[in-house]
């Protein structure tokens, strides 16, 4: 046991360095775990969650198909053009659509679909454009956590529970919703002396061609179809008795089949990186159980809480919440789920909401905390506008602490 707390602790303090590249941590954590025959190799396969893979894997091929056509693009230029360069309305629509596709898609795609137009139109206005940026990582962290398929914390729950897309949606979008209407118009005051238009500057903003943006109108309209059918199957799937990875993966195999692009092309820009990640964390994890670590770990909630239902709950939405910003989100979530899985002997979904709103939410603390500030960042480093560790950190810290005091009167006011 000891063993694989070790080396999970070590895997986590190299991801939180940004030193090693957290695949390559996290491959090498699994392989030392086997070499080390803490897990043997069949424990090691049951431990991987393949319906994880296959939810991930298939909207990764559906969100790519359907970003070559422009279809992203065209939505954040109307979106910009929407709000006449006016900008209180330019940040409640960019923060309202990053938090809307963050919901349908999953916040790091957004990120990094909204991020480079975030660029062009801030350039177009001639104003500072990481607040803007800033604005969208938190409104899709925030915005991600309302869906089964926003935000990899709510994937891996949904993976371990086989709770729904729709039961993800009506538990959590309430609360989701609250939180962006106190959250981004704060945000807004905050960075207001940073967002000054000047009159000229929102007529160029409003002659971008924003038909333009789609890069192929006939490849839209094979593929459009096929995304809005693929949402729409997501809320009815629990009835029909079909998985969510079935849903994901039937999407991508049916836009493979209507697509142009070849099949080698596809597979090559899923993001393989995430996956094989995503497969040594489950490993690791599995060592974990395995050796009884996860079982300690819940007894010790267990003491702290009293085995009050209260505590417990408001104890994993907080304690879910400062780890998830001191670490990756997605690794924090990968090692509680069996935690709640033990606290939770009644098969109460109220420990599912509070461990997915802490992580999700706690995503916004820091600027390693989840993948989508990561990505943002290195967007905008790419751009020449660097975001410092500490600069995210004066303005996550209070967003995320304001979140969590909607989460906490939410929890106690419809689980408690």
């Amino acid at each position: 046991m000891t063993l694989a707390i070790v080396l999970f602790a070590l895997a986590l303090a190299l991801i939180a360095s940004e030193k090693v590249d957290r695949t390559k941590v996290a491959l090498a954590g699994m392989v030392l775990v086997l070499l080390t025959q803490t897990i043997d190799q069949e424990q090691a396969i049951e431990a991987v969650d393949w319906a994880t893979i296959g939810l991930l894997v298939g909207m990764m091929i559906v969100v790519k198909l359907t970003e070559t056509t422009g279809l992203y693009t065209y939505l954040a230029i109307r979106a910009g053009q929407a709000s006449g360069g006016r900008p209180l309305a330019l940040v409640l629509l960019l923060a309202g659509s990053t938090a809307l596709l963050s919901a349908f898609l999953d916040n790091l795609t957004t990120v990094l679909l909204m991020v480079p137009i975030t660029f062009l139109l801030a350039d177009a206005l001639d104003i500072d454009p990481i607040p803007l940026i800033l604005i969208e990582v938190f409104a899709s962290n925030i915005g991600g956590t309302a869906t089964l398929i926003g935000d990899p914390p709510n994937i891996l729950i949904a993976g371990a529970t086989g709770l729904s897309f729709s039961a993800f949606l009506t538990n959590l979008a309430p609360v989701v919703i609250v939180t962006l209407l106190v959250v981004v118009p704060l945000l807004y005051l905050v960075f207001r002396s940073r967002l000054q238009v000047a009159p000229d500057a929102r007529r160029r903003v409003m002659e971008l061609d924003a038909d333009r943006a789609i890069e192929d109108a006939t490849e839209l309209k094979k593929l459009l179809p096929v995304l809005l059918g693929t949402i729409l199957l997501f809320f009815v799937h629990k009835p029909l008795h079909i998985e969510p990875a079935t849903v994901a993966l039937a999407g991508a195999a049916l836009m493979l089949l209507l697509t142009t692009q070849t099949l080698e092309k596809t597979l090559a820009s899923v993001e393989w990186p995430t996956i094989f990640f995503f497969v040594g964390l489950f490993v690791m994890v599995g060592a974990l159980e395995e050796t009884g670590a996860i079982g300690e770990m819940a007894d010790g909630i267990a003491d702290v809480t009293g085995g009050d239902r209260t505590a417990e709950l408001l104890g994993i939405t907080w304690f879910s919440a400062i780890s998830s910003g001191l670490v990756d989100n997605i690794p924090f979530t990968t090692a509680m789920i069996p935690v709640v899985e033990q606290l939770n002997e009644s098969d109460d979904d109220a420990y599912w909401w509070a461990l997915a709103l802490g992580a999700c939410f706690g995503g916004n603390a820091t600027i390693i905390a989840a993948a989508a500030n990561v990505a943002a960042s290195g967007l905008a480093a790419r751009a020449g506008r660097r975001i410092g560790f500490v600069e995210f950190l004066k303005i996550g810290v209070p967003v995320t602490l304001l979140s969590l005091l909607v989460a906490t009167a939410y929890v106690s006011i419809r689980y408690v």
